[in-house]
C-alpha cells in the first residue's frame, strides 16, 4: 500500500484525497433508489427473484433486494446491496464518478491525508484498520451494537473522515481478474481481520449478496 503524504480536504458527501474525492459513506437505498428510478434499470437481484445470503452455501433469498435487503423494505440511509458489479460501476458512471481502484481505496482506507485531522488522527499515518490502530467501532461479526449491516454515517468515524471502509458491508472496487473483481474492507458477519489491507477478496464480478456493497470514486483533476 502506498503511503500518502498528500493534503486531504471534505465537502459535501465526499473526503478529497489528491487527485480524487471518495464517498464518505458507501452508497445508500435512498441514492440508488433515485438512480434506478431516473434510468429505469432493474437489478439482476430483481430479474432473478432475490439475492445470496450465506448459510452453509450460498442460498437465494426470495424478495431479497437492494430496496429490501433482508426481505422487508430498508430504510434510505442502509448500505444498498444485493448490487453486482457492473451495477454498481454504472451507478457511479451515472453520478459523474467510478469505483475506485485498490490503491485508492487502500489510500482512503488507512492512511490520514488531512493537514488537520479530526477523531486524533495523525496526518501521514498509515493505520491498521480503517478506523485507527484497533478495530473498535467497525460494525462486524465481534462486540457491537449491530446484528446486520448499519445506517451509514452511525459507526465509528475513520481515517479520512470515511465511515465503514472496514465492516458494515464488502465494497466494489474497480480491480478485475477476467470474470472476479475485488472487494475490500470485510462485512458484519466477518470479524476484524478481514477489514484490513491485506484480506481483500476476488469475487465474481456478476454476483450479489447482502454483504455486497460500494461507493463510488470521482477524479478531480
Amino acid at each position: 500500500m502506498a503511503a500518502a503524504s498528500i493534503a486531504s480536504a471534505e465537502s459535501g458527501g465526499r473526503s478529497k484525497l489528491d487527485k480524487i474525492a471518495i464517498d464518505r459513506t458507501e452508497v445508500t437505498i435512498g441514492q440508488f433508489r433515485k438512480f434506478t428510478t431516473d434510468s429505469g434499470v432493474k437489478t439482476a437481484a430483481e430479474r432473478d427473484g432475490g439475492g445470496h445470503e450465506f448459510a452453509g452455501g450460498w442460498i437465494r433469498r426470495t424478495g431479497w433486494t437492494w430496496s429490501t435487503p433482508f426481505g422487508e423494505p430498508g430504510t434510505d440511509d442502509e448500505p444498498a446491496v444485493h448490487v453486482s458489479w457492473s451495477e454498481a460501476r454504472d451507478y457511479c458512471s451515472a453520478m459523474g464518478g467510478r469505483l475506485p481502484t485498490l490503491e485508492e481505496w487502500e489510500r482512503a482506507a488507512y492512511t490520514e491525508t488531512r493537514a488537520n485531522p479530526a477523531d486524533d488522527f495523525a496526518m501521514g499515518r498509515t493505520y491498521p484498520y480503517p478506523v485507527g490502530e484497533s478495530p473498535d467501532g467497525m460494525n462486524t461479526s465481534g462486540k457491537d451494537r449491530w446484528p446486520r449491516h448499519a445506517a451509514v454515517g452511525t459507526t465509528k468515524r475513520g481515517v479520512n473522515g470515511l465511515y465503514d471502509m472496514g465492516g458494515n458491508v464488502w465494497e466494489w472496487l474497480a480491480d478485475r481478474r477476467g470474470d472476479e473483481a475485488l472487494t475490500a474492507g470485510g462485512s458484519w458477519w466477518y470479524g476484524a481481520d478481514k477489514t484490513q489491507s491485506s484480506a481483500v477478496q476476488w469475487k465474481s464480478a456478476d454476483f450479489y449478496a447482502v454483504y455486497i456493497g460500494f461507493r463510488c470514486a470521482y477524479t478531480t483533476q
